[in-house]
């Protein structure tokens, strides 16, 4: 098991932020294809985004297939002179690996590796096949990187029978949280239109404030669900006011909000996008100034993985190393098993998670090794 604290390590220092592949998804490839795996390297384009590099790779050709994906790509470290330790060195200090990505999530990737290396190797002729999806893109747009990977295996014809996703999912101790589902992410743009004028002549003009105010009062007035037995309820929230006016005596021309919805799977894209517009509708007045109502396109569906017999093999993988039994959660923002659910069921298990996107962020040690018999137990329980 010592294995996995050098991969680890290996993987960290090389500086994969996004959209660069640093060196990480080549050392990952390594380790499966010296394993038996066949590895390959994709990489996909889009105008207006990077080209990212991605890698899949596979051990068998029969069913059923449990796949292990992740990412490798890291967000920027920010300010390196408020890092103890450099963010690239992968340095262990009292029994904790630092670095970026630690716990989000090269540590997870090295545990999943490590552990399907050491299954092959003690069981190389078991039934059915285990695949890896690593992407470099998670981290960034998320355009080029897990969408187009599943659609290229799928066209391949790969067939995916179940997936576990390494997040780190674990609020303080390992063991404590699977994620079997998400909530959805719906961003709404309204532009308030007017007419500009002097603040001594009301008449003349036409003030978008007081009707954007109405709008948004409507938008929260009251609640869009009381939430569902796994999940929470849907929640709206208003993350800017845009005026732009350095004037005191002028009534602005135009005025702007963003808000924000995650929501569970009482609603769709199209009947939460059906409510928010007429919730608008209700609210408008004779005389107010003209609304618009515009949706971001990289929105997220919410979806929910059926907490059977899957989810209670990957539960009692963890019991057994951590005398916990894991919550089932659907809690957090989104990650990349909002694709991934289109193909098979998934669920997401990875370290603890509080330093993820941190100064200084770390993975103990001793939860690499843990994480690690929790991957190679499921294997063990899923292949019989």
């Amino acid at each position: 098991m010592t294995d996995v604290v050098s991969l680890a390590q290996a993987l960290i220092r090389c500086p994969s932020v996004t959209p660069a592949e640093g060196g990480a998804l080549a050392l990952a490839g390594e380790y499966l294809s010296a394993a038996g795996f066949a590895v390959e390297r994709v990489t996909f384009s889009a105008p207006g985004t990077p080209d990212v590099d991605n890698l899949y790779a596979r051990y068998g050709s029969g069913a059923p297939c449990l796949m292990f994906a992740g990412h490798t790509d890291v967000v920027p470290p920010g300010d390196v002179s408020r890092w103890r330790h450099d963010p690239f060195a992968g340095r262990i200090v009292d029994g904790r690996l630092y670095g970026r990505g630690a716990c989000d999530m090269k540590g997870g990737v090295a545990a999943m590796v490590t552990a399907a290396v050491d299954f092959v190797a003690a069981r190389p002729a078991f039934a059915g096949s285990i695949a890896f999806l690593l992407t470099g893109d998670e981290e960034g747009p998320a355009v080029n990187g897990t969408v187009k990977l599943l659609e290229w295996a799928k066209a391949r014809g790969e067939v995916l029978s179940h997936c576990i996703l390494g997040e780190p999912t674990n609020p303080d101790r390992l063991g404590d949280m699977i994620k079997i589902g998400r909530r959805g992410s719906l961003t709404g743009r309204l532009t308030v239109t007017g007419k500009q004028g002097h603040v001594g002549y009301p008449h003349l003009a036409r003030n978008p404030v007081p009707t954007l105010l109405r709008a948004l009062s409507a938008l929260i007035a009251s609640p869009l669900d009381g939430g569902t037995a796994h999940f929470d309820p849907s929640n709206l929230e208003v993350t800017t006011i845009d005026i732009g006016n350095p004037a005191t005596n002028v009534i602005p021309a135009a005025a702007t909000a963003v808000f924000n919805i995650r929501f569970n799977d009482l609603w769709t894209l199209d009947s939460l996008k059906a409510e928010i517009a007429d919730r608008l509708a209700r609210a408008r007045r004779e005389g107010d100034a003209e609304v618009a109502l515009a949706f971001d396109p990289s929105n997220a569906v919410a979806f929910l993985t059926d907490p059977g017999p899957f989810v209670t093999l990957v539960s009692e993988a963890v019991e057994a190393q951590t005398g916990r039994r894991p919550a089932l959660s659907t809690t957090g923002g989104t990650s990349d098993a909002r694709f991934i659910q289109a193909y098979c069921p998934v669920v997401e298990f990875g370290p603890v998670g509080g330093t993820m996107h941190q100064v200084d962020e770390f993975v103990a040690v001793d939860d690499l090794v843990a994480l690690t018999a929790i991957y190679r137990a499921a294997l063990e329980r899923y292949f019989g």
